[in-house]
């Protein structure tokens, strides 16, 4: 894969004299894949990458052509480093799966297909690689072309491309190969230089998450963040989702002078007609169109930890700017990479991707991740070191009910045991499903206005 982009930066004329010499003097020195330039060495940067012949951190590379400049993100494919290739793909507008036309689409394939999907890139290109290792065979691309049209058709994406390359000969990388004259298509560059990213949507509606409260002096309060959708003009009533709160926008305030609108991308301080006890964490909205002040969620999430999920563990949910407790959270199904099915469970471990139930401690503003992605996605952490656990996009939201009167319904385990979880034992699985039963439960009720306390 490294080999992949560094040959299409070296024909693209996105490297420098002086890194050709570099690359050229140090190729002599790894003997690999007997040729005589080594293009991954411009993408594997760390000392255990380039001893290992494989990617394991996140690498930025920038080029342009004539037509479009492009910010390449070579995420590392191999299993151990999926929380890195998550990331990568989640700064991403179009996605290049590699597979090696020896093998075809494999497990990992999958998993790196279903994470494209997770973090809502439409747009899917196939590499067929290592071509000159089947003959350059016809017959092999469509096998393998096939096959993946049938995985891709489980996802969401606009548009699966699948272009038949040699990276180390350059074949179908940046100029036409020879060796496959069946092949009609564009090449890489080609594709990439006529593709179109999802375009912004301009009906969306106003979203700013609040990074920080500035008090300059007494008769200024301003609320700073980055839009990350919609815009705002001064003069608009805009509202606090959390609190409810709101005010007139009077100024749009920036390093450079005050501006009359904002938009999504612009780092801004709002200043309101009045002062209104906004604090960090807050999403500023229209009226009108406001995300939901959600405290149950349902997601979809890769889990990232080594450590597995576990049902009694402290969890944080990050949104946006916002930090919120989870008081309870059940995994509902994993997806089978095999089938790329949803199949029922309880548990869930590094790597795997996860549908999954959490009840928020507080209600916090959310959207859903097909509606706005930037505050429609989230981080779950520990609450015991504030590691990073998973990531996840938010599919369901829901405010809970209004309590009625003073009663609290309590469900202690010895109820729960006798009735409703009379059929489970002490294994784990049991345990999870005991949870699990006793979580569905509350849920019920509270959707009625029902306060409810586990005690399990």
């Amino acid at each position: 894969k490294s080999t992949l982009i560094g040959r299409l930066l070296w024909d693209a004329a996105g490297v420098t004299e002086d890194q050709r010499a570099a690359i050229a003097l140090a190729s002599h020195n790894r003997a690999f894949n007997g040729e005589k330039i080594d293009f991954s060495l411009l993408l594997d940067g760390l000392q255990a990458e380039r001893e290992q012949g494989i990617t394991i951190d996140i690498a930025w590379r920038y080029f342009e052509t004539a037509d479009r400049r492009f910010v390449i993100i070579d995420s590392p494919g191999h299993e151990q480093y999926t929380r890195n290739m998550a990331t990568g793909a989640s700064h991403a507008d179009v996605a290049i799966l590699l597979v090696d036309a020896r093998h075809g689409a494999k497990r990992q394939t999958r998993r790196h297909a279903a994470i494209c999907n997770l973090v809502g890139i439409k747009k899917v290109m196939l590499a067929v690689n290592k071509m000159d290792a089947v003959n350059w065979s016809e017959a092999r691309f469509r096998e393998i072309d096939i096959d993946f049209r049938s995985i891709a058709g489980s996802f969401n994406f606009a548009q699966v491309v699948t272009i038949p390359v040699a990276a180390l000969t350059g074949d179908n990388v940046a100029r036409r190969s020879l060796h496959m004259p069946w092949y009609g298509g564009p090449t890489l560059l080609d594709y990439l230089e006529a593709v179109d990213p999802e375009a912004a949507r301009v009906d969306v509606p106003f979203r700013m998450p609040v990074q920080l409260v500035i008090r300059a002096s007494d008769d200024f309060r301003g609320y700073a963040g980055t839009v990350t959708s919609g815009r705002i003009v001064v003069g608009d009533r805009i509202v606090d989702a959390r609190s409810g709160l709101g005010a007139t926008l009077r100024r749009i305030a920036t390093m450079d002078g005050d501006l009359a609108t904002a938009a999504k991308g612009d780092a801004v301080t709002l200043v309101l007609d009045t002062d209104v006890d906004i604090s960090r964490g807050a999403v500023l909205s229209e009226v009108a169109r406001r995300p939901v002040n959600a405290d149950v969620i349902e997601a979809r999430l890769v889990w990232l930890s080594e450590t597995p999920f576990d049902p009694e563990a402290g969890y944080l949910l990050r949104t946006a700017t916002d930090l919120t407790p989870v008081t309870s959270m059940s995994i509902s199904a994993l997806v089978d990479f095999e089938t790329l099915a949803a199949e029922p469970a309880h548990a869930c471990a590094v790597n795997d991707i996860a549908d999954c139930r959490i009840l928020l401690g507080r209600a916090t503003a959310l959207d859903l991740f097909r509606d706005l992605p930037l505050t429609g996605n989230f981080v779950l952490v520990s609450a015991i070191d504030g590691a990073t656990v998973a990531g996840g996009v938010i599919t369901w939201a829901q405010s809970g009910a209004p309590a009625v009167g003073d009663n609290v319904l309590v469900l202690d385990r010895a109820l729960l045991a006798r009735g409703l979880c009379a059929d489970l034992g002490d294994s784990p699985a049991d345990t999870a499903e005991f949870h699990r039963r006793a979580q569905e439960v509350a849920l019920l009720l509270r959707s009625v206005g029902v306060p409810v306390l586990i005690e399990i």
